[in-house]
């Protein structure tokens, strides 16, 4: 409990000893409890110390490795713990406030509080918006692939009733099993009614006889003609002052809305797969989107458990984009002399959920690849195009985890392998762009990686895709797996300092000007001698 932060109810208390006894009265409780009881409860040095169980601590050590990876915290907490069997209670308590006392100024300590802080300004954020007069009852999905039938359960459970549109008569049948699974996995894991869910979604073929919903949510896949098409429609079934939201990951939301007769109810409402599990939802602001729309946004995003983060309209708009950047370091990296496997294991290391390769595989490496194929990467002037990952897809014919073959190779179990047709892949691409390569430090993989997401982030800020550093932060953290004990990459930039910063982008632009390139945000904080932390008040 101590070392995982948990705590447990009364009753669970009581079966496990921690408690003596539960009753509504306290005051006659108390006078219940023997006198035995009392003085050992109010003498507790006199009591006598635990055994030693060497296995239990290794195992809560283990536990920590595994579930706070890269935190200090658990494991002296577990070593306080530990120490009770052997030190008395007021070396202990001595020894809990020195400990305690170093782990307020530690650095990571200090992250923690910036996330907590930023968290709160952005759930107070909605403020400035309106609240809808009337609370929303009813939704509409369309599609219910994966993340579809996430959104649509991820809002019943938020207490609306939800209607998925499908178009395609297969389709509504895999719609219905993946809710079904839904429910099924919700009534397991949080204890939910699987008899109320059902009543409050359905599937459904067509627009036809829609309930009059108060918002709609597009979750079809990543082309702006369908998606054109399916609002078309759904602004012909649905009540004019329905809010209409896309789910796109990447697309124009301002392109999006050119066919909506009232583009001011129109905005963009990324989820996160799953998107009844992860918190992250970036609420995309397009050039018509009213402040009424906004603040339905943001009282939704309270209403699910949501961390709302406002964005402006762009390419992949906060997180996506500075995926991307993050991405073409690393394949940057993999020329130079990194493998797949030693830059995962660097950011590993670093406290990311996942490297990079391992989180394309599991995407699948076909998402990816449409992507650069939509921005025609290969053809850009102003930035090194790696063809690595073109060709596994291309030529290869791997797509990752689907295909049991992407940046890994995967046994039948699927674990994953350093496979040798990707590394010679990449040897010949190297060789073909006459890159020496060489072994990378870990250190040198991570920070370099830290450095490309910080750089995206400050040109974000520029263009006023988002409005303060700290909004990156929780789009990291709570979205890409970003360690939440380090606080996010704004918050590692200031840690490492402006001008370090500058220093560091600098070396890099001198051996490479097509991926590396000084923010101007950067250098106008350096010349007024402000932190990136100033930005956010």
């Amino acid at each position: 409990m101590i070392g995982r932060g948990r705590s447990v109810s009364a009753e669970k208390g009581l079966d496990m000893g921690l408690v003596d006894q539960i009753a509504a009265d306290p005051v006659a409780a108390a006078h219940s409890v023997g006198k035995q009881v009392l003085h050992r409860a109010l003498i507790p040095d006199q009591r006598p110390a635990p055994d030693l169980d060497t296995q239990a601590v290794d195992d809560a050590h283990a536990q920590a490795d595994r579930r706070a990876a890269g935190q200090i915290a658990p494991h002296l907490a577990i070593d306080l713990v530990a120490a009770a069997a052997s030190e008395t209670l007021e070396q202990t308590m001595l020894r809990e406030r020195r400990t305690f006392l170093d782990l307020r100024q530690s650095q990571q300590a200090h992250a923690l509080r910036h996330v907590f802080f930023a968290e709160r300004a952005a759930l107070s954020q909605g403020k400035a918006f309106a609240a809808p007069k009337t609370e929303l009852s009813r939704a509409v999905v369309v599609g219910g692939g994966n993340m579809g039938a996430s959104i649509a359960y991820a809002l019943a459970t938020a207490g609306l009733e939800v209607t998925v549109v499908e178009t395609d008569a297969n389709a509504v049948n895999r719609a219905k099993d993946n809710i079904a699974r839904l429910i099924t996995q919700g009534a397991a894991r949080a204890g939910l009614d699987p008899a109320v869910l059902q009543v409050r979604l359905s599937v459904q073929y067509g627009y036809e006889g829609l309930p009059p919903a108060g918002l709609a949510i597009e979750a079809a896949f990543e082309d702006m003609s369908v998606k054109r098409t399916i609002f078309a429609a759904l602004q012909a079934a649905l009540p004019r002052d329905a809010v209409l939201a896309t789910n796109t990951s990447y697309l124009d939301v301002n392109t999006l809305a050119l066919g909506i007769d009232t583009p001011e109810r129109f905005l963009g409402l990324h989820f996160f797969a799953p998107a009844h599990i992860m918190k992250l939802l970036e609420i995309v602001r397009g050039e018509k989107t009213s402040d009424a729309t906004l603040g339905v946004a943001f009282a939704l995003a309270r209403r699910l458990g949501k961390m709302p983060v406002l964005s402006g309209v762009c390419d992949g708009f906060i997180g996506n984009r500075i995926l991307t950047r993050y991405r073409h370091a690393a394949d940057t990296l993999l020329l130079q002399g990194a493998t797949p496997d030693s830059i995962d294991a660097a950011m590993r290391a670093f406290g990311m959920a996942m490297g990079p390769y391992q989180a394309q595989d599991l995407s699948g490496l076909d998402i990816a690849y449409a992507n650069r194929k939509r921005q025609a990467s290969g053809d850009r002037q102003d930035r090194r195009y790696v063809p690595i990952a073109d060709r596994l897809v291309e030529d290869l014919k791997r797509l990752g985890r689907k295909t049991n073959a992407g940046w890994y190779d995967y046994d039948a179990d699927g674990t994953p392998q350093p496979s040798q047709i990707v590394l010679d892949c990449i040897v010949a691409t190297s060789a073909q762009a006459q890159i020496p390569r060489e072994p990378i430090p870990p250190q040198v993989i991570s920070a370099r990686l830290l450095l490309a997401m910080i750089a995206e982030a400050c040109d974000i800020l520029t263009e006023g895709i988002a409005a303060r550093p700290a909004d990156i932060d929780l789009v990291l953290v709570h979205g890409y797996g970003f360690p939440r004990w380090r606080g996010g990459p704004m918050h590692q930039a200031d840690r490492i300092g402006v001008p370090m910063l500058i220093d560091q982008l600098n070396a890099l632009c001198e051996n490479d000007p097509l991926s590396w390139s000084v923010p101007g945000l950067l250098t106008d904080l350096a010349a007024a001698n402000r932190t990136l932390n100033s930005l956010n008040t």
